[in-house]
């Protein structure tokens, strides 16, 4: 990883606006002296499993990717980052060491600012808590429809819904409505809980039925309806 000078302190405070509308003027001081803003090369690890955490992490640009590596080595690929999300700050919170890992998926930017200066500022700013059990519950709401998805779809269904994900996290290219991540068909099927070539032959499947398109990495929703009652019915 290397320091990132391309982004001054306003546009990181305001890409975060979110967080740090809530901090007061000391706070703000204190996170702006703490802070680092760093740049990871396309698979460059972010931390790893065992790791301590130190740092709550903002993902200013770029994808990032969590995962774990599960039996057999076989990866599970569990979230995918977009900016300007929140991460790193769980395990801290639960006095562990991280139980996944996080990876860049392309070349990412993210802003570190040390843990023990935010819990700092949890013990007196009641706001900054709420914002942070907002973010816990409803990152714990996903996991949990997830795990229905993971454990109860149909493998067509949970590639549809993979699709679907992805076109709502990243939206679409402007020049060609192609889901806006190009995305390998193995981390597409880790994101699926399938083996590659189920989701190499699915992939041709829906393409066959006109639900999609497939130019290499690049894949465009041609029917977002029927890929909707795919995933919810397999």
């Amino acid at each position: 990883m290397a320091s990132s000078y391309k982004w001054g302190l306003s546009e990181i405070t305001a890409l975060m606006n979110d967080l740090w509308q809530l901090l007061s003027e000391d706070e703000k001081q204190t996170f702006a002296e703490s802070l680092r803003v760093v740049t990871y090369r396309k698979h460059e690890p972010i931390y790893e499993v065992g790791d301590r955490p130190e740092y709550l992490i903002c993902l200013i640009s770029g994808k990032i990717k969590i995962y774990r590596d599960g039996v057999g080595g076989r990866s599970q690929l569990l979230r995918l980052m977009r900016p300007v999300q929140y991460f790193g700050y769980r395990a801290w919170m639960a006095n562990e060491c991280y139980v996944t890992s996080a990876a860049a998926f392309e070349d990412s930017v993210v802003c570190l600012i040390p843990m023990p200066v935010v819990n700092l500022a949890l013990q007196k700013n009641n706001a900054l808590c709420r914002f942070f059990m907002t973010n816990l519950a409803q990152a714990l709401g996903s996991s949990d429809l997830r795990t229905v998805s993971l454990t109860q779809k149909h493998i067509r269904g949970r590639l549809a819904e993979s699709l679907l994900f992805l076109r709502d996290t990243y939206g679409v290219a402007e020049d060609s409505q192609a889901i806006a991540i190009k995305i390998p068909r193995e981390d597409l099927a880790n994101l699926s809980n399938m083996t590659t070539s189920n989701a190499i032959r699915t992939l041709s499947d829906f393409a066959v039925e006109q639900l999609i398109v497939v130019d290499g990495r690049k894949i465009t929703i041609l029917d977002e309806q029927k890929l909707k009652l795919v995933s919810e019915i397999g």
